[in-house]
């Protein structure tokens, strides 16, 4: 064992233990310990897995173990989830072991992080073991979570101490002692984590379909510290095509630390034996297949044959239904009738609402109205209502999505002059444009082509480009999803950005097409900015109550993460970097062009019908 640090993405330095063997690895393991603890209690399940030919990491996460920070504590539960992302790209890169030949196995808090992780980030890894996810932690004081978010509002570094005591982990008398005497273990924890990892494991446990690597799942059958029904509906609604579960009776909590835990351990070491981590990711075969309900025959023929399984169609069935109307006089249809009355009068004495309805409320001038967020309205009560309005969850995501856009593209544009070049940015659905021209105005050697289908929108990007006095930008009216319209753009684009666009499409040809063309149009090498939207928490009432820009319902059709990376990468770009909000509404990844060709027919892209699997 040898010792470590990593710079995860905010500049902090986390300690991290490192198993290697003699030889140099191809294959890792990667270790995620559970609240309180830190990597160093990995160190006898490392011997006993005596997996010779993996490397194998654990990390102290941030405020645990010997990794700075205040015990306990960190900004949130995101920013741990980042931080995973980072120590697995550090590993990737730093010991030359590609993505998909890893392996994750968390335990209770640390299985909750990787879970969301791997949800969010879609990273192509090659198998998932979780023990005992803590999806819901026993609270066992009455309203616990409320008084817990309550005082948030008052404290926003608030901490709890754990009830968990030893002889509640395990019943091994010596691994209780070891557990109380480590000087390494604390027993605060940050108030905003419960909170938050609260809220994550609700909506990975409710869209856990978007999951599709190769996953083991051990539960405790005793279990004091978190519940058992959470896991079992995480993993009957799996998306995983290889997916095996195994439930220990009388063990607690710490099922790797019980006193039978040579059992777990061994099946633990089986599935990672049975992995082919230089295979596509999913293309694990396993001993005892259970298949998702969710999956099709051709899918589940795919896995038992071995072979990498078909893309799926994420929450295909849940915009399906928003597109139905509803009965005319269900209780559903007269609580959004009056939502929408309310905001169609009321609700017009915000200039933000006043804006959405003119405009749409996905349209280039909405959306540059919520990147000002500052409220406007008639009357007192109408810029009350639009802080409401601005404040809403998506809205907060959707500026928080402007500064990652920005971030990325800083990255892309620096890494383009770095090479002695002057960056230049297309924007195919460029709405008002308002960010592509702050960082045209905030650097040299960049110059920017803004298109886009309305032409209220294009009117509104050139006026602002006049005011900010920027001459290095053309703005046109263009279909972005035309793929020899784009790839006769001129001049040739170093880095291309699509925000907020796909997502507003259900159709992947669609989408395909308008991958494929910015694939033409950038050279080998390029850059490539693209947005996501995971989930929506006012999904339904956006549908139900507001108008997009061509005045219809605004039915918005969210991706899962690895459906977006797999029809990016099928037109030939391989993602480099993702960042999340707070809340894992909207992502923006970072890609580049490959340079190489990818040789498949229309046929053979993710692009049929929204109905059928991708593969075909």
């Amino acid at each position: 064992m040898s010792e470590h640090f990593f710079t995860t993405w905010d500049g902090t330095r986390l300690f991290y233990r490192a198993w290697l063997p003699e030889e140099p690895a191809s294959k890792a393991l990667v270790l995620f310990h559970r609240g309180h603890e830190h990597s160093g209690r990995f160190e006898e399940l490392v011997e006993r897995l005596q997996l010779r030919d993996f490397a194998v990491f654990a990390w102290d996460a941030r405020g645990h173990g010997r990794s700075p920070g205040e015990r306990g504590w960190a900004p949130g539960f995101a920013a741990l989830v980042r931080d995973a992302d980072c120590f697995v790209k550090h590993i990737s890169a730093e010991y030359g072991i590609p993505v998909a030949n890893i392996a994750v196995l968390a335990h209770s808090i640390g299985a909750v992080l990787a879970a969301v992780w791997v949800h969010d980030y879609a990273p192509p890894i090659s198998a998932l073991i979780l023990a005992s996810p803590a999806f819901r932690v026993k609270l066992y004081v009455p309203f616990a979570l409320a008084f817990l978010r309550l005082q948030l509002k008052f404290r926003k570094k608030a901490f709890v101490k754990s009830y968990v005591r030893p002889s509640m982990l395990t019943h091994d008398p010596a691994e209780c002692e070891g557990y109380a005497k480590d000087p390494l273990i604390s027993r605060p924890v940050a108030v905003n984590l419960l909170v938050e990892m609260h809220d994550a494991s609700t909506r990975v446990v409710a869209d856990a379909a978007a999951i599709t690597a190769p996953t083991l799942l051990l539960s405790s059958g005793k279990d004091y510290v978190v519940k058992l029904e959470p896991q079992r509906r995480f993993f009957r609604d799996l998306g995983s095509t290889v997916k095996e579960s195994e439930e220990y009776g009388g063990f607690y909590h710490d099922l790797l630390h019980e006193r039978d835990r040579e059992r777990p351990i061994a099946r633990i070491l089986e599935f990672l034996l049975r992995a082919t981590p230089t295979a596509p990711p999913g293309s694990l075969k396993p001993a005892r297949k259970r298949i998702s309900p969710c999956v099709t025959p051709t899918e589940a023929g795919q896995a038992s044959a071995g072979s990498e399984p078909s893309i799926r169609v994420g929450n295909e069935r849940e915009y399906e239904r928003l597109r139905r109307p509803l009965a005319a006089l269900s209780p559903a249809t007269l609580n959004w009738s009056a939502q929408r009355l309310f905001l169609k009068t009321i609700g017009n004495l915000s200039l933000g609402i006043q804006t959405g309805w003119r405009y749409g409320f996905d349209s280039g001038e909405s959306l540059d109205y919520v990147y000002r967020d500052t409220a406007g309205g008639i009357t007192p009560l109408g810029r009350m209502i639009d802080r409401i309005y601005l404040n809403s969850p998506g809205w907060r995501g959707i500026r928080l999505r402007k500064r990652h856009i920005e971030e990325l593209l800083r990255k892309a544009v620096d890494r383009v002059r770095s090479e002695g070049r002057a960056a230049h940015i297309l924007d195919p659905a460029a709405g008002g444009g308002r960010y592509v021209l702050e960082t045209v105005a905030r650097l040299s050697n960049v110059s920017a082509t803004l298109r886009d289908w309305s032409q209220s929108n294009v009117d509104a990007a050139a006026r602002l480009a006049r005011s900010m006095q920027i001459a290095v930008v053309t703005v046109a009216r263009g279909d972005a999803f035309d793929r020899s319209s784009l790839a006769e753009i001129k001049p040739t684009p170093d880095i291309a950005i699509v925000s907020g666009l796909y997502e507003l499409f259900p159709d992947n040809a669609k989408v395909s097409a308008s991958l494929l063309g910015l694939a033409d149009a950038l050279p080998e090498g390029g850059w490539l900015i693209y947005t996501n939207q995971l989930w929506h928490p006012q999904l339904e009432m956006i549908a139900r109550v507001l108008d997009n820009r061509d005045g219809e319902r605004w039915v918005m059709r969210c991706r899962p993460q690895m459906e977006m990376d797999s029809l990016v990468r099928a037109a030939g770009f391989e993602k480099v970097e993702t960042l999340l909000d707070d809340d894992g509404i909207f992502s923006v990844s970072l890609a580049r062009r490959a340079r190489y060709a990818i040789a498949c027919s229309t046929a053979e892209l993710p692009c049929a019908t929204l109905s059928e699997p991708l593969s075909h």
